[in-house]
Formats: C-alpha cells, structure tokens, sequence
C-alpha cells in the first residue's frame, strides 16, 4: 500500500472513500499524477518512486492556509 498528496484548487471536488483514477504526465528527470478529470496534482515523484497502480482511494481530504490537500492510498 502507498499513499499520495495531491493539491486540490477547490474545496467539495472529491471525497473520502471515493474511488479514483490517476494519469500520469513525465519530465526529463521525474512524473507526476493527476486525478481525473484534473480534480487534483501530485508533486514530482523521482523515476525509482513511479506509480504501478492507477486507480486509488481517497482516504483523507484537508484545507490548511496553503490549501485543500487529498491523501490517496494505492494498493500495489
């Protein structure tokens, strides 16, 4: 199991226990995810740490001063 941040821009777009599904966008030296349909955005992730999985659990939704903040876990 692995869990991932992504930035949500606005409140109410997703859920705990919702189910989602991730694409994945790559640069020269790392990806990054985004939940579909751009509900939310990961970080860079390092080459060695890629997802396997695209599809995922929302597990956790947080506002603090920087924003809305979606913990999803994923089961490899």
């Amino acid at each position: 199991m692995r869990d991932m941040i992504f930035k949500m821009e606005r409140p109410g777009l997703l859920e705990e226990g919702q189910k989602v599904t991730v694409s994945e966008g790559e640069l020269p030296s790392s990806y990054y995810y985004t939940i579909d349909p751009s509900l939310a955005m990961s970080g860079n992730i390092e080459l060695r740490d890629r997802l396997l999985v695209r599809e995922g659990t929302v597990v956790k939704v947080e506002e603090n001063k920087r924003g809305f903040y979606v913990t999803v876990s994923f089961i490899d």
